[in-house]
């Protein structure tokens, strides 16, 4: 409890600097001497408005996640960013500057410069940035590959969070059409297909029931699946929200693998496509049974569906034999620069392909949708794999 309030206690004292340093900066250095009363008084009411907003939002995230609240607490936090961010781009370059000896008025117009950036950036982000799907191509190599599944290629999306789309379902009918024309063999799924409450899929259904590929589409749980963040999903019961996501999934023609595995053949070989409940550090549900996920796989060649990455060295490497695991879950934090996001201070593996000291492999997508409304850099993601025999 006392960790807790420390922590909203520091985040509150980062948030309001962050808010309030950059405006008392340039209320003392122009507002005092170059403005009109009136404009000087109102100059603080975005300000005071962003900190009303962001505790409402706050409070809004507290009693309930439901979408509408998800939507409604992106709104006001990409709000409050557009007019935070400037202002900080904005008295950090005029400051620099004015220090390496920059005279004040090239100073003065490179920090709009930079603020005008800051905003148009954000702006990229929350709309263009959301929609601006990627297509990854990634060759996976083993020996243990059979010869008859050299070339077969799997698509796999992760972290659709359906309610974060709500009333978009052009864009998702774009990511439906993209993924149909990579011809796959396989499409897996690794979770989080809902932001809270399951009936959020119901309006792209339609769409997603469109995902062909020849061997089917697999998907697993991920933690946003169980309902945990819904009080609606909470009074209907875990297993009642489960039942009615697993029907949804089911009528859309997907295979849900609750620890569970199933079978692929080409003429007289096989691989095994095996999938758990997600497997996650706390916070998040750990309700994976590797064990019982892999019953019967035997020593085929075997794919693991597991939303969550933390899996693979907490579990999967240590005890099974799996050659290959697909997660999802880090988003890599929606946001990427020069390579660098910072999901990598909480994630050890959170974006592409890692490979272990006996060579089996583990990929991380970084999802097609998004929960903070906005991307950049971390693009929404569609990765298609082929698997390749390695020649002896």
């Amino acid at each position: 409890m006392k960790s807790s309030i420390l922590r909203n206690l520091l985040i509150a004292v980062v948030a309001s600097c962050a808010i309030l340093v950059p405006d008392f900066y340039i209320y003392s250095r122009f507002a005092i001497h170059w403005w009109p009363a009136w404009l000087g008084t109102a100059y603080w009411i975005p300000s005071l408005l962003i900190v009303a907003s962001l505790a409402t939002a706050a409070m809004m995230f507290r009693r309930s996640r439901c979408s509408a609240v998800y939507h409604n607490v992106g709104v006001i936090i990409i709000s409050a960013l557009s007019i935070i961010l400037p202002k900080i781009g904005f008295t950090a370059t005029l400051t620099s500057l004015e220090a390496l000896g920059v005279d004040t008025y090239a100073a003065t117009w490179s920090g709009i410069a930079v603020a005008a950036a800051a905003l148009f950036t954000l702006i990229y982000g929350a709309t263009a940035g959301k929609r601006r799907f990627r297509v990854r191509e990634i060759e996976i190599e083993s020996d243990s590959l059979p010869e008859e599944f050299d070339g077969y290629t799997i698509v796999q999306l992760s972290d659709f969070h359906a309610g974060s789309w709500h009333g978009n379902t052009s864009g998702v009918r774009r990511a439906v059409e993209i993924v149909n024309s990579l011809a796959p063999d396989m499409v897996a799924f690794t979770g989080d297909l809902i932001n809270s409450d399951a009936d959020e899929i119901d309006e792209f259904m339609p769409y997603l029931s469109k995902i062909s590929a020849a061997d089917g589409v697999f998907s697993v749980l991920g933690n946003h699946d169980y309902g945990t963040y819904s009080r609606l999903a909470t009074t209907m019961g875990t297993f009642g929200h489960l039942s009615s996501l697993a029907m949804r999934q089911r009528d859309m023609g997907w295979r849900l693998l609750n620890n569970e595995n199933a079978i692929i053949t080409r003429g007289d070989a096989s691989i095994a496509i095996a999938g758990v409940e997600n497997s996650g550090n706390p916070p998040f549900p750990c309700r994976g049974d590797l064990k019982r996920a892999l019953a019967g796989t035997d020593d085929r060649y075997t794919v693991l569906l597991s939303h969550d990455p933390t899996h693979w060295r907490r579990e999967v490497l240590p005890q099974s034999n799996v050659q290959l695991m697909l997660a999802g879950h880090t988003h890599d934090m929606q946001f990427s620069f020069m390579g660098y996001s910072p999901a990598s201070r909480i994630y050890p593996e959170h974006n592409g392909l890692y490979t272990a000291e006996d060579g089996r492999q583990l990929f991380v997508n970084i999802g097609l949708g998004h929960l903070f409304p906005l991307r950049l850099g971390a693009w929404p993601e569609i990765t298609r794999i082929t698997l390749r025999r390695r020649q002896r």
